[in-house]
């Protein structure tokens, strides 16, 4: 019953994050009854309603092609509608400066109409001063003439005054118009209006530009080209020096679904043969979906290159599909040639490797076991242990490990996501210790959800054992 109103609570707030972003870009900058404003408005509604139904259709294990047609409009909009969010809220900040930037270039220009009022008001004096001159000649020219003809009759005046003209000192008709109020500038507060919806554009067009270019470089860190090459040294205790350089190729969190598919795949596996390491680790999070739909996706795990052959532990996204989904992949990677680690844990020249199931197996039976995997070993042997999610490193230091290698983080993935992803886990990622046990976290080399990363790129890390005594 606890999930109903969190449910209740997410829809609301999603719902009020996509109304600010309608009213702020599309009813403060576009006019009611125009065609951008009848295409945006749907869009606003439309591209929401994509995302929910693109989770739901991986969930639920719809067709690829259904995936990959809600995924890439519906989940790349996630990321837009974040950045957009954060564009808007900065925008808020400078709207009121922009106003008042602009109100103060109007009173300066206004000011300066006032200094030209004196100028125009003695023009308007000479040009009353001109007219009542007309009139008192025109009407003595009358007089004159009256008094002249009035022997004959009168014959000799019209009785009428001839009409009177300013001459051009006085202006245009155009001009005395405006002067008198019959053309008024402009309609009260039209400036004002116009300067509101000047600054709601200049913030629409900023966020908007902002977000696009903040998801485009975000999609191309994992879209456009590999993984970064991390190196890192973890000097280990009881690693003899016959073992010193040791390099493990450590890949989590590839992803792989209705948005990362094969091509994705095929460049990890060149960028970690390049590094022609000892041995490979994957440690959880391969794919989202089952093998019917993503076994073609995760051929290229067959060409890994590796000395000691190449590891691989689940990951929470394993077990979406329940534990025969689980099954189904642990088997495929075995054709494929990796060695899944169930709660085992084989000896190499040097140390022990384990491997533990990831904590979300405990929902289908397959919780992890680390008495299983590390109960019996000799601890005098230096011990690395292949885990997903970095939260159980406290059994690991229990348990005596010296080195856990895990993943699940994404580094946060999308800023400013990293500061909920640091709260929740023990490290975010690098190389920390804990008591006599070094925990280090990769980044991951895909991404759920948006394949976006911003402020936490993709990586793949070679992590080389070092032996005190070399």
């Amino acid at each position: 019953m606890v999930f109903v109103p969190i449910a209740i609570g997410m829809l609301l707030l999603v719902a009020g994050a996509h109304w600010y972003v309608w009213r702020r870009l599309v009813r403060d900058t576009m006019r009611r009854g125009g065609w951008p404003r009848r295409l945006a408005t749907p869009a606003v509604v439309l591209l929401p309603l994509m995302a929910f139904a693109a989770v739901a259709s991986e969930r639920a294990g719809a067709p690829m092609p259904v995936q990959q047609t809600l995924g890439w409009p519906g989940l790349m909009w996630l990321a837009l509608l974040l950045y957009l969010l954060l564009g808007l809220a900065v925008g808020e900040l400078v709207r009121p400066v922009l106003l008042r930037v602009l109100e103060r270039r109007a009173r300066r220009a206004a000011g300066g109409a006032g200094a030209a009022a004196p100028v125009a008001e003695a023009e308007r004096e000479a040009a009353v001063a001109a007219l009542a001159q007309q009139v008192a000649t025109a009407e003595a020219a009358d007089e004159a003439a009256a008094e002249a003809g009035g022997g004959a009759g009168g014959g000799g005046g019209t009785g009428t005054k001839a009409p009177l003209r300013l001459g051009p000192a006085t202006g245009t008709g155009d001009e005395r118009g405006a002067a008198d109020g019959g053309y008024p500038a402009a309609a009260p507060g039209g400036g004002d209006v116009s300067r509101r919806l000047f600054v709601a554009r200049t913030v629409a067009i900023g966020a908007t530009a902002v977000a696009a270019g903040t998801v485009a470089y975000g999609a191309y860190g994992v879209l456009g080209r590999a993984p970064r090459v991390k190196n890192v040294t973890v000097p280990l205790t009881k690693l003899p020096a016959s073992a010193h350089g040791y390099r493990i190729a450590v890949v989590s969190d590839i992803h792989l679904g209705p948005v990362l598919g094969r091509g994705h795949t095929q460049r990890i596996v060149d960028t970690i043969n390049a590094q022609r390491p000892d041995l490979v680790a994957v440690v959880g999070d391969l794919v989202d979906g089952s093998v019917d739909h993503l076994g073609t996706a995760a051929e290229p795990l067959g060409q890994l290159d590796a000395r000691d052959g190449s590891y691989f532990v689940t990951g929470n996204h394993e077990y979406f599909t329940g534990a025969d989904g689980a099954a189904e992949w642990l088997d495929h990677l075995r054709e494929l040639g990796l060695h899944p680690l169930e709660n085992a844990r084989t000896e190499l020249p040097g140390f022990d490797l384990a491997g533990v199931n990831d904590v979300s197996g405990e929902d289908v039976g397959k919780a992890p076991d680390f008495a299983r995997a590390l109960g019996d070993r000799d601890t005098s042997r230096a011990s690395v242990l292949l885990a997903h999610q970095p939260v159980v490193i406290h059994d690991a230091v229990d348990h005596g490990v010296d080195l856990q290698l895990s993943g699940h983080t994404h580094g946060g993935q999308m800023w400013p996501v990293t500061y909920i992803a640091e709260a929740a886990n023990p490290t975010l990622a690098g190389l920390e210790r804990y008591g006599d046990t070094q925990l280090y976290v990769t980044r991951g080399a895909g991404a759920w959800g948006p394949p976006v990363r911003v402020g936490a790129p993709s990586d793949i890390t070679m992590v080389r054992l070092a032996s005190p005594g070399a």
